[in-house]
């Protein structure tokens, strides 16, 4: 049977793509692929990607208007937040753990509110 088999990209507007490309490559270390592309290669890249549907209403994304939500997987969360935090990143104070993860949020400079996830250590 012929069917998806995992995310291509994801593609966001913005006032300024140069700047939020350059913003995302240093802050959270995302390859730039040149053209204002930027992606994840090789087998650090490998894991699951959620494809996921929420209420019109959630808040889950925010206070905002905001109609997408990428979340990032991230090898070290506390390593990454710490040096988030040090560039001036705002950072949502809230976390989450359970038995698939641990999550985190922050705000991009456009105000698009970004979730980071460390999955659990393999066993």
């Amino acid at each position: 049977m012929a069917k998806a088999v995992g995310v291509g990209g994801v593609f966001l507007k913005c006032r300024d793509p140069k700047l939020l490309g350059t913003w995302y490559a240093e802050h959270l270390g995302i390859a730039d692929q040149g053209g204002g592309s930027l992606g994840f290669t090789g087998p650090e890249s490998a894991g699951m990607t959620v494809f996921a549907h929420f209420p019109a209403d959630t808040k889950y994304f925010g206070d905002g208007p905001q109609q997408a939500m990428i979340n990032f997987r991230v090898d070290n969360l506390d390593a990454l937040l710490a040096k988030l935090e040090q560039a001036g990143v705002k950072i949502d104070p809230r976390r989450d753990d359970h038995e698939y993860g641990r999550f985190a949020w922050i705000w991009d400079p456009e105000g698009n509110r970004v979730e980071l996830w460390q999955p659990p250590a393999p066993e």
